[in-house]
């Protein structure tokens, strides 16, 4: 019986990374995919690891039906024995109806891996929606480290280096040291946006690492404030 999976974490915890690799080891057995994403690093249609791993993809816009997608496919006769669906948190909570509804009815196993909150700790829609209807929820053993060397659990985002709660919620950025750094300067008068993991206390306290040296602070700072 398909399934659908939803595989989550932090960002820097490897989600794309698996996903390359759940395609690879799928494709090695013989069944035949198809590999999604939405507003990758990389740019678009490209599924990108952070370790420099990349593959084609379709990118997923707002108005993309999966369903329809997948039934014109076979018609056509092309086959389909999976999907693998990266940075699915931004797919609309319909697109991951859809998905289901792939799974249910074509049965085609569905790999769906994603952000489970935004910088806000709100869940993103799509990934609300994954975490109602999927038959299995991982979340990945990689864990990504707050600063501090905690595991983290919360991404945080920085507007000229300072911690901000509100914003857009998608500014698409990559690795560079600490953060997550959105390309190029932006327009003249905009912020520079970047983003960086975090633990909850971390997080909640608006401390960040360049906030934690700028402040003098060890990894274990006191617990108040």
């Amino acid at each position: 019986m398909a399934e659908l999976h939803f595989f989550t974490g932090t960002m820097d915890s490897g989600k794309s990374t698996l996903a390359l690799q759940t395609n690879h080891n799928h494709a090695a057995r013989g069944r035949a995919g198809r590999i999604f994403t939405a507003h990758d690093r990389a740019g678009e249609a490209t599924l990108s690891s952070r370790l420099g791993l990349t593959h084609e993809a379709i990118e997923v816009q707002a108005d993309f039906d999966f369903w329809r997608y997948v039934v014109d496919s076979l018609t056509r006769g092309g086959r389909i024995d999976y999907l693998v669906c990266d940075e699915a948190q931004f797919y609309t909570a319909l697109q991951v109806e859809q998905l289901a509804k792939v799974v249910d009815e074509l049965q085609v196993d569905v790999f769906a891996f994603g952000i489970l909150t935004d910088f806000r700790t709100s869940l993103f829609p799509g990934s609300a929606r994954l975490v109602e209807l999927a038959d299995r929820t991982h979340v990945l053993q990689v864990e990504a480290l707050c600063w501090c060397g905690k595991r983290a659990t919360h991404n945080a985002r920085t507007e000229d280096g300072v911690m901000v709660l509100e914003g857009d919620v998608v500014v698409v950025g990559d690795v560079e040291g600490d953060v997550v750094v959105a390309p190029g300067p932006g327009a003249p008068g905009e912020p520079e946006v970047a983003y960086e993991v975090l633990c909850r206390q971390h997080h909640r306290r608006r401390l960040t690492a360049a906030r934690a040296r700028a402040v003098s602070l060890g990894v274990d700072p006191l617990p108040f404030g």
